[in-house]
């Protein structure tokens, strides 16, 4: 059975690991940079593609040929990730490990904190907390 990737020519497949590895280590730097307070703000799919020089679009479909997963989506559960290790690790208050991550207010983070995971980041602290 052929896949999509069986369809496309070498050059054309090559292109799109080019283009997400270069993404994979722009979004690397920039959890870095959220992580010690030296980004101003989260970058976006727009931000990404400008620096890029490709279109946004194109980047996100690129994204979902090569990881199943969007820009967003990576950038997404990459912060939770880091979110779950500054919880666990650390005593920051739940705001500072928010305004790592560019939000202003502790409850939007607190809200994007509990959309992807199911818990408040005050509960999943309690939680690591009671299994140690």
């Amino acid at each position: 059975m052929e896949t999509t990737k069986d369809l496309l020519p070498q050059k054309i497949l090559s292109r799109k690991d080019e283009i997400t590895a270069d993404f994979i280590a722009l979004a690397e730097n920039h959890i870095t940079d959220l992580m010690a307070g030296t980004a101003p703000k989260r970058l976006s799919a727009s931000d990404f593609g400008k620096r890029l020089f490709i279109h946004p679009r194109h980047l996100t479909t690129t994204l979902k040929l090569t990881m199943g997963s969007s820009v967003c989506d990576y950038m997404e559960n990459r912060m939770v990730e880091e979110a779950q290790k500054l919880l666990s690790e650390t005593d920051l208050s739940i705001a500072d490990i928010g305004q790592r991550f560019a939000y202003s207010e502790a409850t939007n983070f607190t809200k994007f904190f509990k959309g992807m995971t199911g818990v408040t980041p005050f509960q999943y602290r309690k939680s690591v907390k009671v299994a140690e």
